[in-house]
């Protein structure tokens, strides 16, 4: 991609990536990561020194991402995840912020994967075991209320079990289905820091990662990075939708 002008207008930066499209499709497949917001980053200030490859220019304070290296890098995860479902491995969808709970969760559900969309249990990887031993606690609880095992017990009595299995449902809601460590993660940001703790567990046992990442993330810290807005709902949702469309290919 050619080089942009660092000090234009939002529209005229636009204009000059869609400018740079070699067909028709490429002009429509920009203009749909334009609209999402895809191509803005974080302020200047903000940004990982290791990220600078993945920006084409800075409007306003705000760094623009290189939409051709994000097609470039949706593909390369697309192709890597499309295999590991083909082949039924486990992967681990971890997306804690309100701009990738949703999107997360829909691609979790529509594959059968599980998912961590409210915070990261502390060694879900490193401590599987111990873990896998709750989980099973918290599916078996569930279990129990649905066949109305705890009318027995007493108002009172009804309202701490309530308690207990909100606390486990916050913590190990979407984690059912796991039940061997994960084959792989995808994570959405990984400057967060229950993401930073996931992505440590994962490298220690030399688990792959995919991770959309933004302009103040390590690009290092996963192998498959996706640059790409990773603040913006629309901007998530459009990335995940992506890779949804190219793993059903």
């Amino acid at each position: 991609m050619t080089e942009i002008d660092t000090k234009t207008e939002p529209s005229v930066v636009a204009e000059e990536i869609i400018e740079t499209a070699e067909s028709k499709a490429d002009i429509e497949l920009l203009k749909e990561m334009i609209g999402a917001g895809v191509m803005y980053g974080h302020t200047k200030t903000k940004t990982n020194p290791k990220f600078k490859p993945y920006i084409i220019a800075n409007r306003n304070n705000v760094e623009i991402i290189d939409l051709a290296k994000t097609v470039s890098a949706i593909g390369l995860a697309a192709e890597f995840l499309k295999n590991l479902v083909k082949e039924n491995k486990m992967i681990l969808l971890v997306g804690t912020q309100p701009s990738a709970s949703g999107a997360i969760e829909n691609l979790a559900k529509k594959f059968n994967l599980p998912h961590v969309k409210n915070r990261w249990p502390g060694g879900l990887i490193t401590n599987f075991k111990s873990i896998s031993g709750r989980l099973e606690y918290f599916k078996k609880v569930q279990a129990d209320m649905a066949l109305g095992e705890f009318d027995k017990h007493t108002k009172k009595e009804r309202v701490v079990i309530n308690k207990n299995i909100e606390r486990m449902r916050k913590l190990f809601g979407g984690l059912e289905n796991l039940t061997k460590l994960p084959d792989a993660l995808l994570v959405v940001d990984t400057a967060i820091k229950g993401h930073l703790t996931a992505i440590k567990e994962a490298r220690q046992l030399k688990i792959p990662i995919v991770s959309i990442i933004d302009s103040d993330d390590n690009p290092d810290f996963a192998d498959y990075p996706i640059p790409a807005n990773d603040h913006a709902k629309m901007s998530v949702d459009w990335v995940m939708n992506c890779l949804d469309k190219q793993i059903n290919i």
